[in-house]
């Protein structure tokens, strides 16, 4: 049974459209960077499946509009393509440059084919176009965070390589071929092919972009599990996994771990007297003002309540308690303006330190908590500093 341009090509259009049409109903009932890129790809693959539809119509269109519209759709799905790809994994979108390689591409293809006819040198700069654009997208995958080759982009590699390759061959066999083809149309083996593999493309690399997309999201839902929704610091959860990765790193290089465990003073007169709202911006104001002391490689957490950790590595007990010290100070004299009334904050902080290798993380997160019980019992807006005997005593009372 011979093969007919036409048909590879209307079976390429249906393909891509019924990708779209999956891609776009995926995209219900949320949003986001992530599902923005999806609606894009989806966008990208309609617009694919116009240029495909073109090829297929071609006895009923005049071939400078075949050459002129399929060209355009053809650059501009590629292009749109290649923001998608950089929307979802957080690189720079790239409009500008995306919108000077489709023009520039379709300006020299129309020119290579209407103004001055030359089949190789014009499949040569729409090949150059789309390598710019397949360009886009590699360099967004293999510079945006973080900085591993997963599957999915392994997938997506492959295929932007295989889609190179096969530009490469198609102008490879135009040149060097004793008689190629004069047109994309003419019936001919390396049209077949070019149009047969082509038309493979928009479905392998949207299984690509769907894995992408599917990472995207594990992700973000494994950050989000790990922030707390009201001051964006690190929950719990968060605070366990790093302090845990902190004491390893700090047991391998023989160095020192400084903890912190802060608590607002009165925080329950706060809540009674501007409401729960209120006191929920004066916890704001807090993580302000300890990230203001805070230099970097220090990690805070909340771990709940009006309780927060700040862990601080190559940090000792003496440089912990410097550190506790100016947080507690920076705090006093930072007041805040709640609904036309000037509250002044404080916070009772207990600090302590990783032994050598140690290796306990609620142990040491347990000598913080209890000098910071003595702070309290000190009479509040002060630093103590643990000692086995308050984490006996803690463990006691």
């Amino acid at each position: 049974m011979p093969m007919h341009i036409e048909t590879l090509s209307l079976i390429t259009a249906i393909q891509s459209l019924a990708l779209a049409a999956m891609l776009w109903a995926g995209t219900q009932g949320g949003s986001g960077p992530a599902r923005t890129s999806l609606k894009l790809r989806a966008g990208a693959l309609a617009v694919e499946a116009g240029g495909w539809s073109m090829l297929a119509a071609q006895a009923w269109l005049h071939p400078a509009q075949l050459l002129l519209g399929g060209n355009a759709l053809n650059l501009l799905a590629h292009g749109m393509a290649a923001v998608a790809l950089c929307m979802l994994v957080g690189a720079p979108l790239r409009w500008r440059s995306a919108l000077a390689i489709g023009v520039i591409g379709w300006l020299g293809v129309g020119w290579f084919g209407v103004v001055q006819p030359d089949y190789r040198l014009r499949v040569l700069w729409g090949s150059a176009a789309i390598l710019a654009f397949i360009g886009l997208r590699v360099q967004a995958l293999l510079h945006a965070r973080p900085r591993r080759i997963t599957r999915a982009r392994a997938v997506l590699l492959v295929m932007y390589t295989l889609s190179s390759l096969l530009l490469a061959w198609r102008n490879g066999q135009l040149w060097f071929d004793l008689s190629p083809p004069a047109d994309i149309v003419q019936p001919d083996t390396v049209n077949y092919l070019y149009v047969l593999f082509s038309g493979m493309q928009p479905l392998f690399l949207s299984i690509g972009f769907l894995l992408l997309y599917s990472e995207t999201l594990q992700r973000e839902m494994h950050t989000l599990a790990r922030v707390d929704s009201l001051t964006g610091v690190k929950n719990r959860l968060a605070l366990t996994e790093t302090a845990t990765q902190l004491l390893a790193q700090a047991g391998r290089a023989g160095r020192p771990l400084g903890v912190l465990m802060l608590d607002a003073d009165h925080f329950k007169s706060v809540n009674d007297r501007f409401g729960h709202g209120g006191g929920d911006k004066v916890l704001l104001s807090l993580v302000a003002s300890i990230r203001a002391t805070l230099r970097a490689g220090n990690v805070i957490g909340r771990v709940g309540g009006e309780e927060f950790v700040v862990l601080a590595p190559d940090t000792g007990l003496e440089q912990a308690l410097v550190l506790a010290e100016r947080i507690r100070a920076t705090v006093e004299s930072t007041p805040l303006l709640m609904d036309g009334h000037l509250l002044q904050l404080t916070v009772s902080i207990g600090a302590t330190a990783a032994e050598p290798g140690e290796r306990d993380v609620p142990g040491l997160l347990q000598r913080a908590d209890a000098a910071l019980y003595a702070a309290k019992r000190a009479g509040r807006n002060r630093v103590m500093a643990a000692d086995r005997s308050l984490a006996e005593r803690a463990l006691s009372a």
